[in-house]
């Protein structure tokens, strides 16, 4: 078991490794830039400007240097730094609270831009002339660095300030899946009418928000995109780093469209394990082979299913690099699912938020297959894609 353990751990490590050198080695191959990289594009457009900035450890030009240290060696005015869901360096569980305070490198000041405070507030803003937007995305619905976008967009419109955003690869970039998001089931984890997986990068998806007036009152920013260079939309990019504690390398991205699902219901994937979004399981479906134990570690101090033992699935050599939704983990987990005292759905049902609608659920509990599920989603993707359509800027 400890050997097997320590095999699992190498092939982590191997992983991330592959994921940085593979990043490293488009760029010499084919001259593939993250818009972080194009300093001499964004440079001169805010010399001389009192400059906000959101972005986290991901925030990393391609020789790993971060962002904000590179701005202040170019001596860029740097005036606050706003920090999103798993704060500055990327390190506080999902949902944490996280207190405002100052860059122990640098000495400016940071601030959350999570819990109470989602919004930049009017007096946060003060004195900033332009806001740089720089977060490595995963380019699916409930991933909340596209909610963080829009509310910065919508303060800084209201304050007459400019968003410049420099984009990085989508992950999930190139298709679009799921169920599109319907009136009354907008949250933090989900804003907009798109579909779970919605085929943009970051830089893309804020053009549509602007472009489709979702900000509030009708309002628009100053929307300044810069791009990447020699990025194809259904070519794979290694992530520089891990975009939050739960999703730590490639494989858990891949597989993170479908298992996240499994946060609104009694089944565990993998937070309190050296396997984030790579296993699920739960104590109610012992039907399934694999077992592991939640317990607190790095990214979850107080996992879901805390020291239970949970009988599931190991997903983490599955071998596809998946274009589209599984659902078949959720439907054989719900099958197999055995609990008289709880229902598989946890009863504030975060499932429909996630969802984006709570026909899914139903849907599920009518027993429907995954064939059936996905064919109930296509007129509304096909309306999607021509609003979609619209704000694409790197080739399909």
């Amino acid at each position: 078991m400890g050997l097997s353990l320590k095999i699992k751990n190498l092939l982590l490590i191997s992983l991330i490794f592959l994921g940085i050198n593979s990043l490293k080695s488009q760029e010499k191959k084919t001259g593939f830039k993250t818009g972080a990289d194009r300093h001499e594009l964004y440079l001169p457009l805010i010399k001389g400007k009192t400059v906000g900035i959101v972005t986290n450890q991901t925030g990393l030009l391609s020789d790993k240097t971060h962002l904000v240290d590179f701005l202040v060696k170019n001596k860029v005015d740097i005036k606050t730094i706003f920090a999103p869901e798993h704060g500055f360096r990327g390190d506080a569980d999902a949902g944490e609270h996280i207190k405002n305070g100052t860059d122990a490198k640098t000495g400016i000041p940071i601030v959350s831009l999570y819990g109470a405070n989602k919004k930049p507030r009017p007096e946060q803003l003060y004195g900033i002339e332009v806001i740089l937007f720089d977060l490595q995305d995963v380019g699916v619905r409930f991933y909340t660095y596209i909610s963080t976008l829009t509310y910065v967009m919508e303060a800084a419109a209201e304050q007459g300030i400019e968003v410049m955003v420099l984009d990085r690869p989508n992950p999930h970039d190139g298709y679009t899946d799921g169920p599109v998001l319907k009136s009354g089931f907008s949250s933090f984890v989900g804003l907009h009418p798109v579909p779970v997986v919605y085929g943009l990068t970051i830089g893309e998806y804020g053009k549509m928000v602007n472009g489709e007036n979702w900000l509030k009152k009708g309002k628009k920013a100053k929307y300044t995109l810069i791009p990447m260079a020699n990025y194809h939309k259904k070519q794979r990019y290694g992530m520089l780093e891990r975009p939050s504690p739960n999703l730590p390398n490639d494989q858990s991205i891949n597989l993170y469209p479908s298992l996240c699902f499994f946060e609104g219901t009694q089944v565990s994937v993998g937070r309190g394990t050296d396997l984030p979004f790579q296993i699920y399981g739960s104590p109610w479906t012992k039907s399934l082979p694999y077992q592991f134990v939640p317990k607190p570690n790095y990214g979850a101090k107080n996992p879901f299913l805390n020291g239970q033992t949970c009988f599931g699935e190991n997903l983490s050599g599955f071998s596809e690099d998946l274009r589209e939704l599984n659902l078949e983990w959720l439907l054989k987990s719900y099958r197999y699912y055995k609990n008289t005292e709880q229902g598989f759905f946890l009863k504030n049902l975060f499932f429909d938020k996630l969802a984006g609608t709570d026909v899914l659920r139903k849907q599920i509990i009518a027993g429907k297959t995954e064939k059936e599920i996905k064919a109930s989603w296509k007129r509304d993707l096909e309306n999607f894609e021509k609003i979609r359509t619209k704000y694409v800027v790197y080739p399909d």
